[in-house]
């Protein structure tokens, strides 16, 4: 289940991409599939180590073209392992909410990034999420659990970006279809997974991403705009521009 729309990512086989927080890797591997050259960065170790095996099953069954290839690096948001301008890409999706210090995370996104290359950041909608806060306290919480630690406006996070030096473009929502499981989920206890209505969403939202009919499809991007579950944020990193008097001097 992807939440970046890659086309607007502007992914090109032979990128060299971050995936910042990935988590389970569902970015990651698309990106290998698509011929990148991956970093896939968690806090996590134990995480990463199951991203590592499927990097390699994924190899193995040929499903990674050239040139791309793919590694894992256990790391801190807020002091990343790698030089200034490293990345094309960079894919930071579900994690700012996580980071007490999301304005650091940020400036390090934007430290990474290439000039002329492009950012994905995604967080919780604000609508979404803010219902989910009021239906559970232990939805975000603790804090110390990795909880989320803020909700976001759209406008608060391209704010964020900008502050950073990043030119923020264009939007969209995302996975409408998980808002109410989420909401569903709150309502009953975020950690019970087994109650039968959850378990009932859960199987359809499975088969939906399994089977992509398009009943599901045409009422998700229907809702998408109202009740989206992620918010979207694609920016840039300027080019350099040269100074005038190089210019002269050139000339």
């Amino acid at each position: 289940m992807l939440t970046v729309d890659y086309d607007h990512l502007g992914l090109n086989a032979g990128d060299l991409v971050l995936d910042m927080g990935c988590g389970a890797g569902r970015h990651a591997y698309e990106s290998f599939r698509r011929g990148a050259r991956v970093v896939a960065l968690d806090y996590s170790a134990g995480e990463l180590k199951e991203v590592r095996d499927l990097f390699a099953a994924l190899e193995h069954a040929g499903e990674a073209p050239s040139p791309g290839f793919a590694a894992t690096v256990n790391g801190d948001a807020l002091r990343l392992p790698f030089p200034d301008e490293s990345f094309e890409r960079v894919i930071a999706s579900e994690v700012l909410e996580h980071i007490p210090d999301d304005d650091g995370a940020i400036t390090e996104l934007a430290r990474v990034l290439k000039p002329g290359g492009t950012m994905a950041v995604t967080v919780p909608a604000w609508l979404s999420e803010r219902i989910c806060w009021a239906l559970s306290d232990s939805y975000h919480a603790p804090i110390a659990a990795g909880g989320h630690v803020r909700i976001y406006t759209e406008n608060e996070l391209r704010t964020k970006l900008r502050r950073s030096g990043l030119s923020d473009g264009r939007s969209h929502l995302n996975h409408a279809l998980h808002a109410p499981y989420w909401w569903l989920r709150c309502i009953v206890g975020p950690t019970d997974d087994q109650h039968p209505l959850v378990r009932a969403y859960h199987r359809l939202l499975v088969w939906d991403i399994a089977k992509a009919p398009r009943l599901t499809r045409t009422t998700e991007k229907l809702l998408n705009p109202v009740i989206g579950k992620s918010v979207v944020v694609y920016c840039q990193k300027p080019a350099y521009r040269t100074r005038p008097e190089y210019a002269d001097d050139a000339a």
